[in-house]
């Protein structure tokens, strides 16, 4: 029997790491030793102090019951705490602070909550697949909004057609960017407020990357700009920062009404995260062990190594300030498929492919930074070496 998939479904593009996983799994079963700088999942292990925590409520009768969609008051207070120690940002835990599985649900879901079929979304191109998917499934047109080199990878609000903004319903931004490694100052935020503002524009920012950052450099909240609560929403979680991808608890905060209309969706699709998984949060938001530095001079050094080694051979690129990807342009007389497919096949190495994000990631790849030093060492020299 052949069953029909709705239409949202065979809009649909395949989500770009299922993909990559395919091909690593192709090859290792071919006995190639296949060294993946593809996906962005911390390889370190979550720190101790916050598995203790989560194994203590694991025995705790109460946790063994559904949660509150929304999330356990004494979660939302700790992230509300979070943001005024790290951004100076004060939030009401009860109204715009909502609990998430993971903040990439919370950003396929928020189109559900303000687009109507036909509505558009402002999606950055290169951008997260998520933006514009999360569109699609809820009936939306996302439009791709051009992040260009020359604009520090920002978009250009004066190049958006007038009767798009009118019907655009959400746009989309994200700094420190996946996958660009751009970073942002509260002057461009100022740009973006004020048009949301002119075009009542939900702005829903995507902050996933803030605790990964170099020498010193503290990337800022949308929240920290004036108005920004009045247009905008930020997703976050602690996935990146504590090494947790795998724990799937995030939030989104900000725009009260925004914040609880998410609320009110996830009320009716999920039955929120699992309270020993929020103790676990908790703990890591609230103890001075859970600091970033150290991690962050981890991947500070891996960076180096990447970004020196492709420099020596032949590249010219500066050192991203933030996130733990670098991005880069394809040697000349390669398209971002051909070359990701020359590396996989001649150095059985998986860089990502700039389409994977976009139209206008054509010409670059991404590398990952989420591996020991040894083996991006050894993923690097292959590189160097399929490239002689």
């Amino acid at each position: 029997m052949k069953f029909v998939e709705a239409e949202r479904i065979r809009n649909l593009p395949p989500y770009l790491f299922a993909r990559i996983e395919q091909l690593i799994e192709q090859k290792r079963a071919n006995g190639v030793d296949v060294i993946s700088l593809g996906i962005g999942d911390p390889d370190l292990p979550t720190p101790k102090f916050i598995i203790d925590e989560a194994v203590k409520e694991l025995y705790n009768p109460p946790n063994h019951q559904y949660p509150s969609s929304a999330g356990m008051l004494s979660y939302r207070e700790a992230v509300a705490s979070w943001y005024n120690r790290r951004f100076g940002v004060e939030l009401d835990p009860k109204r715009e602070v909502v609990s998430l599985i993971g903040s990439k649900e919370g950003i396929a879901h928020i189109p559900w909550c303000y687009c109507n079929p036909g509505d558009v979304v402002l999606v950055p191109d290169p951008g997260y697949p998520v933006y514009g998917q999360g569109t699609i499934l809820a009936g939306g047109i996302p439009y791709s909004l051009a992040v260009t080199p020359d604009r520090g990878y920002k978009p250009d609000f004066g190049t958006v057609p007038k009767d798009v903004a009118q019907k655009a319903k959400i746009l989309f931004i994200n700094y420190p960017n996946n996958p660009t490694a751009a970073t942002a100052d509260l002057a461009f935020f100022e740009e973006v407020v004020a048009f949301a503002r002119k075009y009542e524009i939900l702005v829903c920012h995507d902050a996933a990357y803030s605790e990964i950052a170099y020498e010193g450099y503290k990337p800022p909240s949308f929240l920290e700009t004036p108005g920004a609560r009045e247009v905008g929403i930020e997703f976050h979680s602690v996935s990146k920062a504590y090494n947790m991808t795998g724990w799937r608890v995030g939030w989104a905060v900000g725009n009260a009404d925004a914040v609880q209309a998410l609320g009110r969706l996830k009320t009716n699709i999920d039955s929120g995260v699992f309270q020993a998984v929020q103790y676990a949060a908790i703990r890591a938001l609230t103890d001075p062990q859970g600091d970033p530095t150290e991690l962050c001079a981890i991947y500070q050094a891996r960076r180096n190594l990447v970004v020196n080694t492709l420099n020596e051979i032949g590249w010219n690129l500066e050192k991203p300030k933030a996130t733990f990807y670098i991005w880069a342009p394809v040697p000349a007389g390669h398209t971002s498929a051909s070359f990701a497919e020359l590396v996989l096949e001649n150095a059985g190495v998986v860089i990502t492919p700039g389409t994977g994000y976009g139209a206008g990631g054509e010409g670059y790849f991404r590398i990952s930074l989420t591996l020991s030093e040894q083996r991006l060492n050894e993923a690097m020299e292959r590189i160097r070496s399929a490239l002689k």
